[in-house]
C-alpha cells in the first residue's frame, strides 16, 4: 500500500541513512495528522499493546516461522519472546538513530507507529522532538530545547519507555514474563540494534561509548548496562562482546547454538563463534 509523502521533518535524514545502511528496515513518515496504516500487512503498534487480535495474528506468523525453520512446535511463551524481539528491534532504532546520528528524539508513541513486518516497514507520525542548544532544528515548530547531553540521554530513555512500555503489557502475559525481565529485554534491544546499525556505518566504537553512557545500568526501568567488554582473539584482537540481560529462548530450539552474547556462551566459545564470522 503506498504512503502518503510528507515535508521533510527534524529526523528524516537520520531515518534515510539508516535504510541506505540496512535496506531490511525502511522508515516512512507521514504528514501531520495522517493516517496511520493498517491492514494489508501493516500491524499498529497500538494493536500489539492491547494484547487481543493484533496480536495474535501478529504472532501466527512467528509460530509458523519457528515450526517451518526447526521443524518443532515452539513453547507459546518461545513465540511470543521471539514475537516481541522483532517488534522491539527495529522500534527502538526510531529512537537511537536519530539519537545517535543527528543528536535528535522524536517521541513516537503507539498511535503513531505501524510495522509492515514482511516487507521490512515502518511508518511514523510525526510529533515533537527533543534536541540540543545551538541545532538548527530548534526553530522548528515541536521542537524542545533540552540543556546538555545528559538530558539529551534521558530524553531517549524517556521516549524509548513511552513507546514500548504499552507493547509489553500486550506482550507481557504471553511470554510469561514481567517487569524487570521485559525491561531487560528492551535494555538488549535498545543496545544490540544500535550496536549492529553503528557497525553498518562505520561508527562501532562510537556506539559502544555513547551506549555506556546511555544506559550505564541505573537507569530504571531499564535492567541492567549496555555492558560492553573486550575479549582476547587468537591473533591479539580485543573482539568487543556484552553480556545480554535477558534471553531470547533459542536455546529451547536449538540448544548447542545459543547467540554469543548470551550469558550462557562461554567467552571461548565466543572468541570461536567471532573468528568464524569475520573469515566467512
Amino acid at each position: 500500500m503506498p504512503l502518503p509523502a510528507s515535508p521533510p521533518s527534524a529526523v528524516e535524514d537520520a531515518y534515510a541513512r539508516l535504510g541506505e545502511v540496512f535496506p531490511g528496515l525502511t522508515v516512512t513518515e507521514l504528514g501531520r495528522g495522517g493516517t496511520v496504516p493498517e491492514g494489508g500487512g501493516w500491524i499498529t503498534a497500538a494493536g500489539l499493546a492491547e494484547g487481543g487480535a493484533a496480536l495474535d495474528e501478529f504472532l501466527a506468523w512467528d509460530e509458523a516461522q519457528l515450526l517451518r525453520d526447526h521443524g518443532r512446535q515452539a513453547r507459546p511463551d518461545v513465540v511470543a519472546s521471539f514475537g516481541l524481539h522483532r517488534y522491539a528491534w527495529p522500534a527502538c532504532l526510531l529512537f537511537t538513530v536519530p539519537w545517535f546520528l543527528r543528536r535528535r528524539v522524536p517521541r513516537l508513541p503507539v498511535e503513531h507507529v505501524a510495522f509492515h513486518r514482511e516487507l521490512g516497514r515502518m511508518a511514523v507520525r510525526p510529533g515533537t522532538f527533543a534536541c540540543l542548544p545551538g541545532d538548527p532544528a530548534a526553530r522548528v515548530p515541536g521542537a524542545r530545547v533540552v540543556a546538555d547531553e545528559e538530558a539529551l540521554r534521558a530524553e531517549v530513555r524517556a521516549a524509548v519507555a513511552e513507546h514500548v512500555g504499552p507493547v509489553l503489557a500486550g506482550f507481557g502475559p504471553r511470554t510469561r514474563r514481567r517487569g524487570r525481565a521485559l525491561w531487560g529485554m528492551v535494555t538488549d534491544e535498545v543496545v544490540e540494534g544500535l550496536w549492529y546499525v553503528a557497525g553498518l556505518l562505520g561508527e562501532e566504537r562510537r556506539a559502544r561509548r555513547e551506549l555506556a553512557l546511555l544506559l550505564p545500568g541505573s537507569t530504571r526501568p531499564y535492567a541492567g548496562a549496555a555492558a560492553f567488554r573486550e575479549l582476547t582473539g587468537p591473533d591479539g584482537t580485543s573482539p568487543p562482546t556484552r553480556d545480554r540481560a535477558s534471553c531470547c529462548l533459542f536455546y529451547t530450539l536449538s540448544p548447542e547454538d545459543t547467540c554469543v552474547t548470551c550469558p550462557r556462551t562461554c567467552d571461548a566459545e565466543r572468541v570461536a563463534k567471532l573468528t568464524r564470522a569475520t573469515a566467512s
